[in-house]
């Protein structure tokens, strides 16, 4: 048992070093970062075991438990104390909706309709929506200003942000040798000027459930497939969020960063990207914080992030609404 304790201590300080570390350096050794969280209840598994037994090896899991204190908030938060709600609020809302639905993943009807619906109910003052598609259905028309970006040759998607505030410039960062994106709307709210972002990092596109003969072909087992496959994506992702934040590093504005990095909390992106701002799940976010519809594992890979000149005065996943992969998220802000 203590073989194993150590072996796991091991991988997971490694795994609190990767987030410091370039994907590209060790694409493999990347991969760790998503199994961190499983790493930090093994830990305190190990600590519960020796406390049970009295034996001074709690110390091994203890210590490495209390390291890894600041990554604990990030994968589960206690319930947050919501903040009084004043009129200088405003409401943001970030969803990958799926393309709405184009290609009939889910055989649940109306689906564009649905989160229409959702919209207008929640009523955000600011809709970030990433895997926009061209399925005119869905126009959000309450919505006077926009920035929407699509393009592709089979599949039409991109990403788009409305606005109930004036939007005074607006633009697109395309990300080089993928479909991936971002679009920007410097945003006039009350006396200030917001630069919001939505984006759609590198997805990872993989199977667990690949054909074994296509895996013989390739000559190599499923699990290294995996891990390559994975450890790509990473390095395609490093590149992209360096992109991004050599852009919004150049804007003046307060700053608000919506979408799906496809990366955990854990990662070199992740910490490239949030940078000083704060994770509105972090500051004010309950339970998981579950975005990803995954089999087994609570997955966060959609994010909000905003200037710490913002006050966060509450966040929630809301992942009661089953129409896309992946949950919206909703926070409401107010500018200090």
């Amino acid at each position: 048992m203590l073989f194993f304790n150590v072996v796991l201590v091991i991988a997971t300080l490694i795994a609190y070093l990767l987030p410091f570390l370039a994907p590209k350096w060790f694409p493999f050794l990347s991969v760790l970062t998503l199994f961190l969280p499983l790493f930090l209840v093994l830990n305190l598994l190990f600590f519960i075991y020796w406390l049970i037994q009295l034996k001074k090896y709690i110390f091994v899991s203890g210590l490495v438990l209390l390291l890894g204190i600041t990554f604990i908030n990030k994968f589960y938060n206690l319930q947050p104390t919501e903040l009084p709600k004043a009129t200088s609020d405003f409401t943001i809302m970030s969803y990958n909706v799926r393309l709405f639905n184009k290609f009939k993943w889910d055989q649940k009807a109306n689906i564009p309709a649905q989160i229409a619906k959702l919209v207008e109910d929640k009523n955000p003052d600011i809709l970030c929506v990433q895997e926009y598609s061209d399925l005119e259905k869905t126009k959000f028309s309450v919505y006077k200003y926009k920035q929407i970006f699509k393009e592709g040759k089979n599949i039409i998607v991109g990403n788009a942000i409305f606005s109930k505030y004036k939007i005074i410039d607006k633009g697109v960062i395309n990300f080089p040798n993928s479909t991936n994106n971002a679009v920007f709307a410097d945003i006039i709210k009350d006396t200030d000027t917001l630069r919001v972002y939505s984006m759609h990092l590198q997805s990872i596109k993989i199977s667990t459930d690949i054909d074994d003969e296509e895996i013989q072909k390739m000559d190599e087992s499923k699990t290294k497939y995996i891990f390559r496959k994975i450890s790509n994506a990473f390095k395609k992702q490093q590149e992209q969020a360096l992109l991004l934040k050599q852009h919004y590093s150049q804007c003046k504005f307060k700053k608000i960063i919506c979408g799906d990095m496809n990366n955990s909390a854990f990662s070199y992106v992740y910490r490239t990207i949030k940078g000083p701002m704060q994770d509105t799940f972090e500051t004010n976010g309950s339970g998981f914080g579950e975005t990803y519809r995954f089999k087994y594992y609570p997955a966060r890979i959609d994010y909000i992030f905003v200037d710490k000149t913002i006050l966060v005065k509450s966040f929630e996943t809301l992942n009661e609404f089953h129409n896309s992969d992946h949950f919206p998220l909703i926070s409401r802000l107010e500018i200090k």
